[in-house]
């Protein structure tokens, strides 16, 4: 790993100002708090079939997919979008959504959020791994599923959540894809 980035979007707490967070070089990063988003998602969809011969249904597919994924998750307090391409075809590239979960929405203490996740679990049969950890940035909330990877970090002063959303459609969550998300997420730390 080595690049950092932070965020750049408004404070995340009366704790802490901002986040850092290594991620490698091969993965695209797109602010999602600026207007250009758009933009450089569809520079990143361009670039992946460029020089590849890409269905055009696939692009179209791949950008519609990722368009919606970034709106969704703007939708939800998202505010960066990473993408790491594996897929030699132009297919859909894993990803990295990192979103602010303001209190309220979800129970404040992880122990009690991992049991409610659990019991949505448990409604939609979706047969992930729950529980709680601790990263050197604070508690967190682990639910590794088929393809995802999810970790819901407690932010100081406990006033919500920042949540990392990976996602690995091609690849699967295992082996060193999963290693790899669990290293971007240990290198969480707070700006104060």
């Amino acid at each position: 790993m080595s690049e950092s980035s932070e965020s750049g979007a408004a404070p995340v707490t009366a704790g802490a100002r901002d986040y850092r967070l290594l991620v490698p070089r091969e993965w695209f990063r797109i602010d999602l708090t600026q207007d250009r988003w758009r933009r450089q998602l569809k520079t990143f969809v361009e670039k992946q079939a460029d020089g590849r011969q890409v269905p055009a249904e696939l692009t179209r597919n791949v950008w519609a997919t990722l368009r919606n994924t970034a709106e969704a998750g703007r939708a939800r307090g998202a505010m960066e979008f990473y993408l790491l391409t594996l897929s030699r075809n132009g297919g859909l590239p894993a990803s990295l959504l990192v979103s602010l979960m303001p209190p309220g929405e979800t129970p404040a203490d992880p122990e009690a959020f991992a049991e409610w996740i659990e019991v949505r679990e448990d409604e939609d049969g979706a047969g992930r791994e729950v529980g709680v950890v601790d990263l050197p940035a604070g508690r967190a909330v682990r639910v590794v599923g088929p393809t995802s990877f999810d970790l819901h970090v407690v932010l100081p002063g406990g006033t919500g959540y920042l949540t990392l959303s990976f996602s690995a459609p091609v690849v699967g969550m295992s082996g060193p894809m999963l290693r790899l998300c669990e290293a971007i997420a240990g290198s969480l730390s707070w700006v104060v």
